[in-house]
């Protein structure tokens, strides 16, 4: 699945016409860096939601996605602009769109840059054998996230930690909760770079309220969840150090385009 619905607010003016994923990055526009991706990554069928300014992807890219030297990649649409009036955030658009997607399927963002990012059948086929319901991708953290999003322990598992801002500086002479804070004021945070797995299950499970398909078009962020899952040891996770930058200002993106 290709996240492609969100209003791109801080992008304005540039995304009054134009959906932020459409906006181009050196020639082509950026959502396409994570199509070719997972076409190289042999996906053969993606789902794109859509919401703001919705109608102008599919007209742009259609219902095949091809390209040289690559099988064809079939692309289908949760409209989530047409049937509810706007979008309904990552968890919200996730499930909405289960019932198109497999057992094991990838999630990208159409608003991230990540062109190195492999996304390969050997991760895909490790983290459908593990027990984890969600593998997510980390990188370090960004100027603007340097408080960062999660943990990663030693074992390859996510950690629901606070972000660093959040946490009180204390003294050698702390109390017992004050030492617990700056234990994990110690531990290295990374930001979520939107790239993961996902197990159908994980949108079954009880932190996830809402029934697959999402018939009332309820709108859910998805941190939450992941959060509720890490706690329960569900969520794995890698580090990502290569090119990524999440385009969520006319700075960044111009920034991309002067490279």
């Amino acid at each position: 699945m290709l996240l492609a619905a969100g209003r791109g607010e801080r992008m304005r003016p540039l995304t009054d016409a134009t959906p932020k994923p459409l906006l181009p990055v050196r020639s082509q526009p950026l959502m396409q860096w994570a199509m070719q991706g997972l076409q190289r990554g042999g996906v053969e069928n993606l789902v794109i939601n859509t919401a703001w300014l919705g109608e102008q992807i599919p007209q742009h890219f259609g219902h095949v996605f091809e390209s040289a030297g690559l099988s064809p990649m079939h692309l289908h649409y949760s409209q989530e602009g047409v049937d509810f009036g706007g979008a309904l955030e990552t968890a919200g658009g996730i499930v909405r769109a289960l019932p198109q997607l497999d057992d094991v399927f990838w999630v990208a963002a159409g608003d991230v840059f990540a062109p190195d990012f492999v996304f390969t059948p050997e991760a895909y086929a490790r983290f459908e054998a593990s027990p984890q319901l969600a593998h997510i991708w980390l990188v370090p953290n960004p100027e603007h996230n340097l408080g960062g999003d999660f943990g990663l322990s030693a074992e390859g598992l996510a950690l629901n930690l606070p972000k660093l801002t959040a946490l009180m500086s204390t003294s050698t002479a702390a109390a017992p909760n004050q030492l617990s804070a700056r234990t994990n004021q110690d531990a290295p945070r990374y930001t979520f770079s939107t790239i993961a797995l996902y197990k159908r299950a994980f949108f079954e499970a009880a932190w996830c309220p809402i029934p697959a398909g999402n018939p009332a078009g309820v709108k859910a962020p998805l941190a939450a969840m992941l959060r509720a899952a890490m706690d329960n040891g569900a969520v794995s996770a890698s580090l990502y150090t290569g090119a990524w930058t999440d385009v969520g200002t006319p700075e960044r993106l111009a920034q991309l385009n002067a490279a």
